[in-house]
């Protein structure tokens, strides 16, 4: 099994992606470190933060195995290729790009590309992408997820936007094959306060929350 296969496995293992947006670099670390130790491994850092890859390159060398760490809002090759290079064990797009398909097999990691209607998520998926990104997909839903895997089950997809507590079963119920989740989690009002103990404890609370839903019956 290729480190892409491997990494991909691991992705839906854990079922759930905390995606990372800040307007402080150094914030990063504490944050990813929260999120671990709260049950929480697997961690989206996007290019929209302030010196993004050295925040990668720190996170990596400092959590190194204990945490499954990607970068998002990649939206061209060049950017792929340095994160990947930075230590991405994933590359998260919002949009269609094929092209980084391209780029991040080369390279032995696995990419999620983002789509909004069937005909994009398709398109994703003959490029090559191991996961669809269903985004956004707060003014969606779950109804939609299902839908759109009713006529192409073959979709590993992801919704980001709109996933929290209240919304993780009906999601994972539609057939995704793991959730993406931002704001929900890292809440403005903890971030700004720097309240890392706030945030691991409410990061146990989805964590539980995925391991009881994926022990019942059809999830």
């Amino acid at each position: 099994m290729s480190d892409r296969e491997k990494i991909a496995s691991q992705i839906m293992v854990e079922g759930l992606v905390a995606i990372v947006r800040v307007s402080r670099p150094e914030l990063a670390m504490p944050l990813a470190t929260a999120l671990v130790a709260g049950g929480i491994r697997a961690v989206e850092l996007t290019m929209s933060i302030p010196n993004a890859l050295e925040a990668v390159r720190t996170i990596d060398r400092e959590l190194g195995g204990e945490i499954l760490l990607g970068v998002g809002t990649v939206i061209d090759d060049d950017t792929c290729r340095a994160a990947i290079d930075a230590g991405a064990k994933y590359i998260v797009s919002p949009v269609t790009r094929p092209s980084l398909v391209k780029v991040a097999h080369a390279m032995d990691r696995p990419v999620m590309l983002g789509a909004y209607t069937p005909t994009e998520a398709q398109t994703a998926h003959e490029a090559g992408s191991d996961f669809v990104k269903i985004f956004p997909a707060d003014t969606l839903g779950p109804g939609y997820i299902k839908s759109l895997l009713a006529p192409l089950p073959h979709l590993k997809i992801v919704p980001t936007g709109g996933v929290n507590l209240d919304t993780m079963e009906a999601f994972l119920a539609a057939g995704s094959a793991a959730l993406g989740t931002g704001s929900a989690l890292l809440k403005k009002e903890i971030i700004a306060g720097e309240n890392w103990g706030e945030l691991e404890r409410l990061a146990r609370r989805y964590a539980d929350k995925l391991a009881e839903l994926k022990g019942k019956p059809g999830h």
